[in-house]
């Protein structure tokens, strides 16, 4: 339970932030060699099948997969430490994916191409706030973050204040 527990709170602050303030997206941030950081995001334009996923990840090598046809366009599949890289070579947006499980063995999918602008500064910011059952609230400009430590990397909730009357 002691590993589920910062799953389960980050999904309710995810789900309350969605229903309650309307949150614009939940984003993966990960550091790269260079310093510099790689953002996921939640949602994006590319909405292959769970089988077309499925099936793709299950060719997964570390050197990259043969090509494979997918409701999305032609892929192939990267394996890494912590999930798989769905690579799409059609140049349309969204061209990545990254796949991975969470606690529960559901999938989840990260998009290369998101909705949610952040500046070097709020992401400095998110990641470090970030701790495993959640960091503070964070400030961006006039919208709000709180990120939390996973394996992949800053999982971090973004989100407007509602509107007040």
């Amino acid at each position: 339970m002691g590993k589920l527990l910062p799953l389960i709170v980050l999904a309710a602050v995810a789900l309350g932030a969605q229903s309650a303030q309307g949150a614009e997206e939940t984003v993966l941030i990960q550091l790269q060699p260079d310093a510099s950081y790689r953002v996921w995001y939640s949602a994006g334009q590319r909405q292959p099948s769970d089988d077309d996923l499925n099936r793709v990840s299950a060719l997964a090598t570390n050197d990259g997969s043969d090509v494979a046809e997918t409701s999305s366009g032609p892929a192939r599949a990267f394996s890494l430490p912590h999930g798989v890289m769905i690579a799409f070579a059609d140049g349309r947006p969204d061209d990545r994916l990254l796949v991975d499980r969470d606690a529960c063995g559901g999938v989840r999918v990260w998009h290369s191409q998101g909705k949610t602008t952040l500046s070097d500064n709020e992401l400095t910011d998110l990641v470090l706030s970030a701790l495993p059952d959640g960091g503070k609230r964070v400030a961006l400009g006039d919208r709000y973050g709180k990120a939390f430590q996973t394996p992949l990397g800053v999982v971090a909730v973004i989100w407007a204040p509602p509107a007040r009357h």
